[in-house]
């Protein structure tokens, strides 16, 4: 863990501090020392917000210009070999810091905030994106950061903006609308039951979505576990198959968010000129608040665009039943 760039060390033998509480004081320090941060922050105070009605449900837009870099990013292997990794601690800018995480995470603030409170949780070391192996370390995060924030992860090939270094992301709980759609009357049905492990699909929510529901840490493991294996055989992908997550911990459950993904951008990110549309779908935009960094996008998208995105980067309901039928 490299001292130099040490706010706090997060104990969970001690109570308090919380993460979440160290996370506030954090961002409240380098606010206060890292002018980059502290001009981020001032830029979202200005980001303009819109709803839009489709199909039954309800997105959010939000035009916030400081999100161009990561919605433009890119991460085809050859770019992300020629720059410098981000999020490597020799590469953070000067200032920053962070709350040392089980001996192997950093806690860091995020110089381009979508959210009012938005943390990175990064490696220590330079290791590729990646949820195999990891989810337990997913599951923790989402019950010590519990109940002020939720936890999300975007796979290396649908949203990560560094695929070549793991990491995570938290936000205030519940900012993000799917999560709190996903659990009105109505939204979701039970598909499956796995050991101490209930299986939900989305509905009248225009994309594909997988809810697992659990109190146990170690079955909501093999359950997402389970779930990845029969993804990846459904979709026949050889790698790690395509998704975004989002992970919660409130009233004694885990609710594991999964968005399984065949595209990562849409075809209109890839048009020319005035048809271009710069939205880049990752765990944020997949669970309804779709950043828009250029102003004319914000304005001029609308519900039935959205919807398009949506079924075009989203598995098809057929796949979400293989998936089912191979747990």
């Amino acid at each position: 863990m490299p001292r130099n760039r040490i706010f706090a060390v997060y104990d969970p033998t001690q109570n308090p501090p919380t993460l979440a509480q160290l996370a506030v004081e954090l961002l409240e320090q380098q606010k206060a020392t890292w002018p980059q941060l502290a001009e981020g922050y001032r830029a979202l105070d200005s980001v303009r917000v819109r709803e839009l009605h489709a199909e039954g449900f309800v997105v959010r837009l939000q035009f916030n210009p400081q999100r161009a870099i990561s919605s433009g990013a890119r991460v085809d292997a050859q770019s992300i070999q020629a720059r410098p990794c981000f999020l490597c601690e020799k590469n953070l800018p000067g200032q920053q810091k962070g709350v040392g995480y089980r001996d192997d995470y950093l806690v860091l603030c995020n110089p381009a905030p979508i959210f009012a409170q938005h943390y990175t949780i990064a490696h220590v070391q330079h290791r590729p994106q990646a949820i195999d192996g990891n989810i337990e370390i997913l599951l923790k995060l989402a019950r010590e950061f519990s109940p002020q924030f939720s936890v999300f992860y975007n796979g290396p090939r649908c949203g990560a903006s560094a695929p070549d270094h793991l990491h995570f992301q938290a936000c205030p709980s519940q900012i993000i609308p799917v999560e709190t759609q996903i659990l009105e009357p109505g939204r979701s049905t039970l598909a499956k039951k796995l050991p101490g492990v209930t299986l939900h699909t989305s509905e009248e929510l225009g994309r594909e979505i997988l809810l697992l529901i659990g109190s146990d840490k170690s079955a909501m493991t093999t359950a997402l576990a389970r779930m990845i294996k029969a993804m990846k055989e459904a979709m026949a992908d050889p790698g790690e198959p395509m998704m975004n997550i989002i992970c919660t911990f409130r009233e004694g459950y885990y609710r594991v968010i999964i968005f399984p993904r065949r595209k990562h951008r849409p075809e209109v990110y890839f048009r020319e000129g005035e048809d271009r549309i710069l939205v880049s779908p990752a765990s944020v935009d997949m669970g309804g608040l779709i950043v828009t960094p250029i102003e004319k996008d914000f304005l001029r998208l609308d519900a039935e665009q959205v919807a398009n995105i949506y079924r075009e980067v989203s598995i098809t309901p057929e796949i979400t039943q293989q998936i089912i039928e191979l747990l």
